[in-house]
């Protein structure tokens, strides 16, 4: 008898982590479900048995030098789904690995499930029509995705954002957090949040390094916090031992965290905008690329703002982006100066996040996606 199979990719550290809350919800749902993936150490401890990892590696130019070990990946990939030909395939982010995945898997008649859309509403708009014809449905996770894809016919459902339930699954007051954290219960503490990628990190590190310097000469009494994703090393950047070494405090993983003992937050473009906007941390948001990335970029891209809350809040500017030469130590000392000292910007800030919070409260996503994925496999009504 066949196993009950589902294929699970993501080549994101986010990706992977929602990759992870999923096959445990399937799990919950259907006990025999066997899974396999591309993933981290995330999936692989919800016992997914993995092909493959690449999460957090790749931007664009990381990418282009890893050629080689994302094509073996796809070989392997679809040598699987000639194999073993699971259930469903389900799809996260990383949309020119998946989209090649799911013309595989479509061309054997598998059932696909893409999970967290590529965004087309901000570049390479006619990739709608490829998804339309590849995948049984879209579950996607910011509420004006759902509209857009059933105007072109597309079967979509916003299931809400899972970065919300990794959020409500952290308890405790600021100062219990504070504790458990190592930090002291006074004073205030910023937040930098450099990104999740290594490009990203030799990017902005520099910026943050001089803004820390800034910020501890002003704010004496100040703490200063830094997640770093699980799929990095401190020990690979020298600057971050100096960092530490004037008083930065470096946590594993634990951005929700990192964010709820936080007053406020230097982001780099992201989901960890939404986070930090979902928790209630003002914020300036930041970013650099590759020059000729960014110039690109500005050619292709068909947004008015990059940073999730911004788009969100209906193209307003509540939160101030700098981007590329403007992400500079003057300009974030003046904007960071601002939320610290001025109220009335915290307080619009803090009330247009309480409105976003409402859209995505109360959803249940990897719920709601693990029973998308027994609904397509024919589970449904099955003994479970």
């Amino acid at each position: 008898m066949a196993e009950d199979s589902v294929l699970i990719i993501s080549g994101e550290a986010s990706g992977e982590l929602y990759g992870s809350m999923l096959a445990s919800r399937l799990k919950g749902l259907h006990p025999q479900v066997v899974l396999y993936g591309v993933g981290g150490e995330h999936m692989k401890a919800e016992g997914v048995h993995l092909l493959g990892t690449v999460t957090g590696t790749f931007g664009l130019w990381e990418a282009l030098s890893h050629l080689g070990q994302i094509r073996a990946l796809y070989r392997k990939v679809v040598e699987f789904l000639k194999t073993k030909k699971p259930a469903v395939v389900v799809l996260i982010d990383f949309p020119d690995f998946n989209l090649k995945v799911a013309s595989q898997a479509k061309a054997l008649g598998l059932k696909v499930l893409y999970y967290v859309s590529p965004q087309i509403w901000a570049w390479r708009k006619k990739r709608i029509e490829k998804i339309k014809k590849l995948c049984d449905k879209m579950a996607v996770i910011l509420p004006f995705e759902e509209k857009l894809y059933r105007d072109a016919s597309v079967d979509a459902e916003f299931v809400g954002h899972p970065i919300m339930e990794e959020i409500e699954r952290v308890k405790g007051s600021k100062a219990f957090i504070r504790e458990g954290l190592g930090l002291s219960p006074e004073g205030e503490a910023m937040a930098f949040l450099p990104g999740s990628r290594r490009s990203e990190l030799k990017r902005h590190l520099p910026l943050y390094h001089s803004v820390l310097r800034d910020l501890k000469r002003r704010y004496q009494n100040m703490q200063f916090l830094m997640p770093l994703a699980e799929t990095l090393r401190a020990e690979n950047y020298p600057r971050l031992e100096d960092m530490k070494a004037e008083g930065l405090k470096i946590f594993k993983g634990r951005a929700t965290e990192v964010l709820m003992a936080s007053d406020y937050a230097l982001v780099a473009s992201g989901t960890a905008t939404l986070q930090a906007a979902l928790i209630g941390v003002p914020m300036v948001v930041v970013y650099k690329l590759f020059p000729i990335t960014y110039l690109i970029g500005r050619m292709v891209v068909d947004v008015k703002f990059i940073s999730l809350v911004n788009i969100l809040s209906k193209n307003r500017e509540v939160v101030k982006e700098l981007i590329q030469w403007d992400a500079n130590r003057e300009r974030v000392m003046k904007e960071l100066d601002k939320i610290i000292k001025d109220e009335p910007i915290r307080a619009m800030m803090l009330e247009q996040f309480a409105r976003l919070r409402e859209v995505f409260k109360d959803r249940r996503p990897s719920e709601r996606v693990a029973e998308i994925v027994c609904e397509l496999a024919g589970w449904t009504g099955k003994e479970q």
